[in-house]
């Protein structure tokens, strides 16, 4: 995301989030602004929020300078929202379906944020959630190299070769269109077969070290021939190491739990 999209998004955040905060004023309360534009006022409210969606911590804590630059990025921001409305943009179908899926995305994550915030994953979860993580891992890592062609033919055609003595090397370098790996002569160093398409990490597993694939093997990517060269065991990593990352997956589950059932509640008739 680019810095404009990152000001118009952290726009649309501070100003929903705005609008959700704001409570009915006392009749005497003065309305603290930062700006007004064609005499309609950005609240500092909405400063506070666009402060923290864009520079990632309160307008309070950013230097003088920092608070004119960001203030100067909202009242820009907001002026060519108005533009947007002034000309009719902001009516375009492909306009207003953006800005539903900002509405969506955006209620979305403060819908799981409210609801995960009292619901912070446990030690227990965690571990619970690492076994599961770690016992799906495959107990090995190998280490193979690759010739990708275009064709069937091409590829039966090289094992040909192969099958004669050719040098795997000359003909990766000679013939694959992988270019990350050709000029190493087909080595793709140490993989998972589940960090590789279905077919490729299917057809590793069933080699010997030194083995090269009797058939092509397809992908999306187009014909292999594989040889494996080595494989050793795969470490898990330490829980401390994956931690964030398994608060992540935890959090993730409780929320998708919490919305099946609202799903449930609801009268949902897909028609696709």
């Amino acid at each position: 995301m680019n810095h404009a999209h990152r000001v118009l998004a952290a726009l649309a955040i501070g100003m929903l989030a705005a609008a959700c905060n704001q409570k009915p004023a006392a009749p005497a309360a003065k309305v603290d602004n930062v700006a007004t534009i064609n005499g309609k006022a950005i609240s500092r409210t909405t400063f506070n929020e666009f402060a923290k969606n864009v520079a990632g911590k309160p307008a309070e804590d950013l230097t003088p300078e920092q608070r004119k630059d960001l203030l100067d990025n909202l009242v820009r921001a907001v002026v060519v929202a108005e533009e947007a409305d002034t000309s009719g943009i902001s009516a375009a179908n492909e306009t207003r379906f953006a800005l539903d899926m900002a509405r969506l995305q955006i209620l979305q994550r403060a819908v799981s944020q409210n609801y995960l915030k009292d619901r912070k994953p446990s030690e227990e979860e965690l571990r619970a959630e690492y076994n599961l993580r770690i016992g799906a891992l495959s107990r090995l890592r190998y280490r193979a190299s690759h010739i990708l062609v275009p064709t069937e033919d091409a590829a039966k055609q090289l094992i040909a070769q192969l099958q004669k003595g050719a040098s795997f090397e000359k003909l990766a370098r000679a013939n694959s269109t992988d270019a990350a790996s050709k000029e190493k002569g087909g080595d793709l160093d140490w993989f998972t077969p589940e960090s590789m398409t279905p077919a490729f990490g299917a057809a590793v597993q069933k080699l010997k070290k030194g083995e090269t694939t009797a058939t092509p093997v397809q992908t999306p990517f187009g014909w292999h021939v594989i040889r494996l060269t080595d494989t050793a065991e795969n470490p898990a990593p330490p829980f401390e190491s994956v931690k964030d990352r398994l608060v992540q997956m935890v959090e993730e589950k409780k929320f998708r739990a919490y919305v099946d059932t609202l799903m449930a509640k609801n009268k949902v008739a897909v028609t696709l």
